[in-house]
């Protein structure tokens, strides 16, 4: 069983390695919090082309920085190698609603980043969380720019134009 475009799934995480020989597999996560995963009964499981809902028996933080879960159908050690590099997803519909001006990270990356002079930095990679604040990894042109996702640098985030406008120089941080 597949997921179609009229429900879209938001990645939350990917297989990295399996985790014993009972068919446990360790995950990292994309999620604010680790554990947030553990939220869902059902994770689905494979790629932005297709994705396989497999229920979650058991799962929990694994030294602090991964979880480890025994996934449905997933019953040894082989099995568990084959979901590497698989990504885990959840259906758009069944996260909480964001408060306004407050974002997924799922939903910034992939959004094109320019400044107020219309200059393109590029493509929102990824983020990373600093502790002081949130940072886009914004990648273009062979340059990587690190642009703190702060009000008073981030002016303008558009969903519906895939499109974050930033006060920011081409030239910081060169």
């Amino acid at each position: 069983m597949s997921v179609n475009e009229a429900s879209p799934m938001v990645i939350m995480g990917k297989v990295v390695a399996a985790q014993g020989i009972q068919g446990w597999v360790k995950v990292q996560t994309f999620t604010e919090y680790l554990d947030s995963l553990l939220d869902y009964g059902t994770w689905y499981v494979g790629n932005e082309q297709a994705w396989r809902p497999l229920e979650v028996l058991e799962a929990n933080v694994h030294g602090g920085k991964v979880l480890i879960a025994k996934l449905q159908g997933i019953v040894d050690r082989t099995a568990a190698e084959k979901c590497k590099g698989m990504l885990i997803a959840v259906p758009r519909d069944s996260l909480p609603e964001q408060p306004e001006g407050e974002y997924y990270w799922s939903d910034l990356i992939g959004l094109s980043v320019e400044n107020l002079s219309g200059e393109s930095f590029g493509i929102v990679d990824s983020l990373l969380e600093t502790g002081a604040n949130d940072v886009l990894v914004v990648k273009g042109e062979g340059s990587e720019k690190l642009i703190p996702f702060i009000d008073s640098v981030i002016k303008q985030v558009s969903l519906k134009d895939k499109m974050i406008r930033v006060d920011w120089q081409a030239d910081y941080l060169k």
